[in-house]
C-alpha cells in the first residue's frame, strides 16, 4: 500500500498544494468564528480525493480553462459540510482523529458552518458559468441529504438488505464521486460519451470506496480509523459485512449477532466476537469481493480514454481504494 500511495502521491503533489491553496484562499466568510469552526474539519487530514478526481477528469478531457482547482473545491466544502452535520446527527465522538466540531462550539453553531460550506460551494459552482454543473452540484446535494435520511430511518433495522444498502450508499458516497468527474468533463465541454465514461468510473469508485470504508471499520483500530472501532455500528449503521453475515449465519449465530448489535455499548470483546461471526460467514470476503468488482467497472470505464499518466492515476486511485486502511 505504501508504494501505491507514495507514487500517486507523487505524480498528484502539484494538483494538491494548488488544491490547498485554493481552499484557503475561498474560505473567506464574515465571521472568523466561522472560518475556525470550517478550518477545524477542512484541514484536519482529508484525503482531498474528491476535487483530485475533478482535476483529473478535467485533464483527461483535455481542459484548457484555469478554473478547474478553484471549482474542485467546491466538492470539498460540500463534502465537509455533509461531515459536520452527520457528526452531528450520529452523536459522534471522534472525526480523524480530533473531537468533532459540535463538541467544541456547539449543535448550532456547527450546523449554521455547514450551511455556510453547502452555499459556498454552490457560489464556486455557480463561478463556471455552466448551468449543466450547477444543476450537478446541487443534484448532488439533494441525494446525499436523502441518503442520511434513508440510512436514518432505517437505523439498526436487521432487515435491511443489499439492495437498500446499495441505494444508501450511492446517495450518501457515490453521487459526489460521480458528479465529481461528469461535473468536470462538462466544465472542459467534453463529448458525451467522454461524459458518460468517466461519470461511470467515478460512480463505481465511489461504490468500492464506501464498501471498503465500511470493512475498514472492522479491520482497522481506532489509531488508523480516527474514530472509534466499530463507531458505525454502534450508530445503528447496518453496513455489507453485517447484512452479508446475518443472511449466512445459522439462527443460533443470527440471534448472537443481533443482541450485539441490539446494544450500542457493546464491549470490545463483543465486539471481537462480532468480527469473528463476520469473518466466519463471509461477511468480510463478501464486501471485498464486491468492492473489487466496483474497482474493475471503474477501470473498464477508461479504456475510452488513450493511455496517458492522468490514466494511469486513476488506475491506481481505483486501487488504492481497497489496499487502504482508514
Amino acid at each position: 500500500m505504501s508504494d501505491l500511495k507514495t507514487r500517486i502521491l507523487g505524480l498528484v503533489a502539484d494538483d494538491l498544494a494548488a488544491i490547498e491553496a485554493e481552499l484557503e484562499l475561498h474560505l473567506n466568510p464574515h465571521l472568523d468564528l466561522v472560518r475556525q469552526v470550517a478550518g477545524h474539519i477542512l484541514f484536519s487530514g482529508g484525503k482531498r480525493l474528491r476535487p483530485l478526481l475533478l482535476v483529473l477528469a478535467a485533464r483527461m478531457c483535455d481542459y484548457q480553462g484555469s478554473y478547474d482547482k478553484t471549482f474542485s473545491i467546491s466538492l470539498e466544502y460540500l463534502h465537509a459540510a455533509t461531515l459536520l452535520h452527520d457528526d452531528l446527527i450520529d452523536e459522534a465522538d471522534l472525526r480523524r482523529g480530533r473531537p468533532v466540531a459540535h463538541s467544541i462550539w456547539g449543535n448550532a453553531t456547527t450546523i449554521l458552518v455547514g450551511d455556510f460550506l453547502l452555499a459556498r460551494a454552490l457560489t464556486i459552482a455557480a463561478g463556471t458559468g455552466k448551468i449543466e454543473i450547477i444543476k450537478v452540484v446541487s443534484g448532488i446535494t439533494e441525494n446525499m441529504s436523502q441518503g442520511e435520511i434513508h440510512q436514518l430511518s432505517r437505523k439498526g433495522d436487521l432487515a435491511l438488505n443489499e439492495t437498500e444498502y446499495r441505494e444508501v450508499i450511492w446517495r450518501k458516497t457515490a453521487v459526489l464521486f460521480e458528479g465529481a468527474c461528469r461535473s468536470a468533463a462538462l466544465l472542459a465541454g467534453a463529448s458525451e460519451d467522454r461524459i458518460e465514461a468517466l461519470s461511470r468510473y467515478g460512480a463505481n469508485l465511489g461504490i468500492a470506496f464506501q464498501m471498503a470504508d465500511d470493512l475498514i471499520d472492522y479491520i482497522s483500530d481506532t489509531r488508523d480509523l480516527g474514530k472509534k472501532a466499530g463507531a458505525d455500528l454502534r450508530e445503528g449503521k447496518l453496513t455489507l459485512p453485517v447484512i452479508a453475515a446475518l443472511e449466512m449465519a445459522n439462527r443460533q449465530d443470527r440471534n448472537r449477532m443481533a443482541a450485539i448489535i441490539a446494544n450500542p455499548q457493546f464491549t470490545e470483546n463483543e465486539f471481537n466476537e462480532l468480527k469473528a461471526l463476520l469473518e466466519q460467514y463471509g461477511g468480510l470476503a463478501y464486501t471485498r469481493e464486491k468492492a473489487q468488482e466496483h474497482v474493475q467497472l471503474a477501470k473498464d470505464a477508461l479504456a475510452h480514454f488513450k493511455p496517458s499518466e492522468t490514466t494511469d492515476i486513476l488506475y491506481d486511485l481505483a486501487d488504492f481504494t481497497l489496499q487502504r486502511r482508514a
